[in-house]
């Protein structure tokens, strides 16, 4: 991984900067959840993961308690996680379709993931001075993301939070900002492709407000969004 992407992985790890979810991801990480009580729980930020000269850009709302804060890796060890590594593999983003922890040897291509937030809260509902806290490492990030072109976020929170990371949210007056929908797309002022999704979360996906078929569209979308751009390229 290049220095700088290194460099904010470890300061994600280290950050401090909010007491209430540094303590509930340390209380979480002691107590455990009864089928995990044999894992060592990682219990720290959960620092982003993928390729680093990747175009596509996935942005979650943050770690879930028995999931990444569990296991150390963005999306991996929950139902959440098992649906995007399912749709990633099979549109050809990962190698793989399951993430089971950090050290799998799991590889993205051409796709880096990272969250609004990068600690476990409670009840799935970082606050908005704790979103404003970790939006430093997004803004830190999208600098140091130098080939991205398509950006996928999973729900509202996710949504938001981007736009603001990376300045649209100021630059745009609120008429023309991106609204959030699932499968609303936006032909940004720099040609970048922004998709908004439904988060797969329980919640999401047990209801049927968002199924298989739906999801699916999203990456297939991006996929062709990334093919076409790969072919006008070559034209070039």
């Amino acid at each position: 991984m290049p220095g700088g992407l290194e460099r904010l992985a470890d300061d994600v790890t280290a950050c401090e900067s909010c007491a209430r979810l540094r303590a509930w991801c340390r209380e979480v990480a002691r107590i455990r959840k009864r089928e995990f009580r044999d894992h060592e729980y990682w219990g720290r930020p959960v620092p982003s993961f993928g390729d680093p000269a990747a175009r596509l850009l996935i942005v979650g709302l943050a770690p879930a308690a028995h999931g990444a804060n569990r296991t150390g890796r963005m999306f991996t060890g929950d139902s959440s996680g098992a649906w995007l590594w399912d749709a990633l593999h099979r549109y050809g983003f990962a190698d793989r379709p399951v993430s089971l922890h950090r050290d799998d040897g799991l590889q993205l291509r051409d796709c880096w993931i990272t969250a609004a937030a990068h600690c476990a809260p409670p009840g799935n509902k970082p606050g908005p001075a704790e979103l404003d806290r970790c939006r430093s490492f997004l803004v830190r990030e999208l600098g140091l993301l130098q080939n991205l072109s398509v950006i996928v976020t999973l729900g509202r929170i996710a949504h938001e939070s981007w736009l603001r990371a990376a300045g649209w949210w100021s630059q745009l007056p609120a008429v023309k900002r991106p609204a959030f929908g699932h499968g609303a797309e936006t032909l940004l002022p720099d040609r970048r492709r922004l998709i908004a999704s439904f988060h797969p979360s329980r919640q999401n996906t047990n209801t049927r407000r968002l199924t298989r078929e739906m999801w699916y569209g999203i990456f297939e979308r991006a996929q062709n969004l990334l093919a076409g751009a790969s072919a006008v390229g070559g034209e070039q």
